[in-house]
């Protein structure tokens, strides 16, 4: 035993050297940096902060660089280190009223109040490869854009002052953290959009792609959609009062969704929302879909059995991570269990052969 695990050994440090060469790929080609990859691919690095539950963008742009390119692996480092980090304290929650928006566009109102930013988007492209990227050009400068108000409403307050759509309750419990606890169900609606803010992009796309083919009862508008930096604030306990620390780019999304009422609830407008780090748009639309699905019992509306009104079903098989982890682990040794039922399947074989020679004499 003692010699084939120094072996074991020894294959692994020779597969972690050859997967170092690997990821250097060709030596005469200048090595991406921190900075070029922080920069030229932030929206890789918007998702691996989102999933891995950490706002640092060299830290991304590090764990991308080091994973290949492999964004769930990627994702996976930066939990792990995510989970080395002291913890001060807890900020106080973001008003992204306060946001300076980059992008705010709303698909049911024309004339919102505050003004429509198209902001930096693929909306209006034509999808054609630009091989002009590839002579590595430089880029023409876009034309500097008018300093934002100090404030942008939301534009779901105006429906509210109607009384058109299902108001949020202001409770002032705190939620629980879901990276410090683990998941239990029935989750509340915070608990719920922290396991979808952190969930695989492409699970919940797919998830919010089925409730628009009908898995659900699910018509959405999107009411807002914006993008920009909050300021983040922190109580200093021995100060009395709070300070700003910094500033994040988050990604807000909220829907305006059909409701004809029910048993509990008058006919109006219900929600769905999102919120996102970093410029994480189709996230933050999916997440504000799948959201507004979840809500089908508090909202007194019948189950119609789609996988997105599945609490259990959403939130356990959103985490890539989890997932990956269970996935991969089948290709690990299980020389012991397969050795057990390929014996198994022998012994049966010979009963089964053995019956059908006594039913043949």
């Amino acid at each position: 035993m003692y010699v084939a695990v120094k072996g074991g050994e020894r294959a692994i440090d020779n597969a972690h050297a050859w997967l170092a060469e690997e990821r250097r790929g060709d030596t005469s080609i200048a090595e991406l940096s921190i900075a070029q990859i922080r920069e030229q691919l932030s929206l890789a690095v918007n998702r691996v902060m989102a999933e891995g539950s950490l706002y640092d963008p060299d830290l991304a742009a590090l764990a991308i660089k080091q994973a290949r390119g492999d964004m769930i692996e990627a994702i996976f480092l930066l939990r792990a280190y995510r989970t080395t980090l002291p913890r001060f304290g807890g900020s106080e929650p973001v008003e992204t009223e306060q946001m300076a928006c980059d992008r705010r566009v709303s698909a049911t109102f024309k004339d919102a109040p505050g003004g429509q930013v198209l902001g930096p988007t693929f909306d209006y492209t034509h999808r054609l490869l630009d091989f002009k990227l590839a002579a590595e050009g430089e880029v023409d400068p876009a034309p500097e854009a008018p300093a934002p108000d100090a404030a942008t409403p939301h534009i779901m307050d105006f429906l509210n002052r109607e009384d058109l759509i299902q108001p949020e309750p202001t409770g002032e419990d705190i939620p629980p953290d879901l990276t410090r606890t683990p998941l239990e169900l029935p989750a509340d609606r915070a608990l719920r959009l922290q396991s979808l803010t952190r969930g695989d992009e492409g699970f919940i796309l797919g998830m919010a792609y089925s409730t628009q083919r009908g898995y659900a009862r699910n018509h959405a508008f999107v009411a807002e959609l914006r993008i920009g930096t909050v300021p983040v604030e922190m109580e200093i306990p021995e100060l009395g009062f709070s300070i700003e620390i910094g500033e994040v780019e988050l990604t807000e999304c909220e829907t305006v969704n059909q409701f004809q009422g029910s048993k509990t609830e008058p006919p109006q407008f219900t929600r769905g929302y999102g919120l996102v780090f970093g410029l994480s748009e189709r996230k933050a639309i999916s997440m504000a879909l799948v959201d507004r699905a979840l809500r089908w019992k508090e909202l007194g509306e019948d189950d119609l059995g789609a996988p997105a009104q599945d609490e259990e079903f959403v939130l356990y098989h959103a985490d890539n991570i989890q997932a990956t982890g269970f996935l991969e682990h089948i290709k690990l040794p299980h020389y012991v269990d397969f050795q057990s039922e390929l014996e198994l399947i022998r012994k049966l074989r010979r009963e089964a052969m053995g019956q059908a020679q006594e039913a043949a004499e």
